[in-house]
């Protein structure tokens, strides 16, 4: 990701952390000689997902993805009839849980025939659609008229969301329903290390095992350690703004 994305801060001594790998107690584990390659892992795992996976740009455009994918659910539910390949099809016009992935191995062979060439194709198709809503969003998809993103670490002032929220349904003519279509509030959260979820031991040469956390010499870890999260308003551009 960091060469195709020319990020050269993700750039980290792979190599050397696979070599310095060992078991311990039926765990993985790290040498402590290796601590500082682990170190420069965590730091480029964080600046990666700011720089590239949660860059504004990417979240515009999943956010667009799933409600394009949202309002073809809904239509195939209301009887509408959409192209889209057969295990795209069938995804879209059944409720699929997860315990139904578990009871029927065919189901889960149905996903995996799933690719990124079923989506765009029906986002193609879609964006001549009758329904004016998925037309819009296929098309905005398209030619990458994504929705405008604005970010910042504190929550949004309410009165300003709901001022920001009237304009957009007004100048799309949108009803309550569809609003949620084209004016999205939520959050995002960086963790660069969770040690409960994917803790990193760290081995010492007299068989003591600590967290990466703890062994660390630098501040940089215990940081990196605490979720970072930043608030977004996502909809499409007002007038020349």
């Amino acid at each position: 990701d960091s060469f195709f994305t020319g990020v050269s801060e993700g750039v980290i001594s792979s190599e050397r952390i696979i070599k310095m790998l060992e078991i311990h107690d039926d765990q993985l584990a790290i040498e402590a000689k290796g601590i500082y390659s682990i170190e420069k892992f965590i730091v480029a795992r964080r600046l990666m997902y700011w720089q590239v996976y949660l860059h504004k740009t990417v979240v515009s455009a999943e956010v667009l993805l799933i409600n394009i994918l949202k309002r073809a659910k809904e239509l195939s539910r209301s009887g509408k009839k959409l192209f889209a390949t057969p295990a795209f099809s069938y995804f879209l016009n059944n409720e699929v849980t997860r315990a139904d992935f578990e009871k029927d191995r065919s189901i889960l062979e149905l996903f995996t025939q799933l690719d990124d060439s079923d989506i765009g194709t029906s986002i193609k198709v879609w964006s001549k659609s009758e329904d004016k809503i998925l037309s819009d969003l296929c098309s905005r998809m398209i030619n990458r008229k994504l929705f405008k993103i604005i970010l910042q670490k504190e929550p949004f002032d309410p009165e300003k969301v709901q001022q920001t929220k009237a304009k957009i349904q007004e100048k799309y003519n949108l009803s309550e329903s569809e609003i949620g279509y084209y004016f999205l509030e939520g959050k995002l959260v960086n963790n660069a290390y969770q040690s409960e979820v994917d803790k990193i031991n760290i081995l010492y040469k007299d068989g003591t095992v600590c967290d990466i956390v703890d062994a660390a010499d630098t501040l940089n870890i215990k940081f990196l350690s605490e979720p970072v999260q930043k608030y977004y308003l996502c909809f499409p551009k007002i007038g020349n703004e």
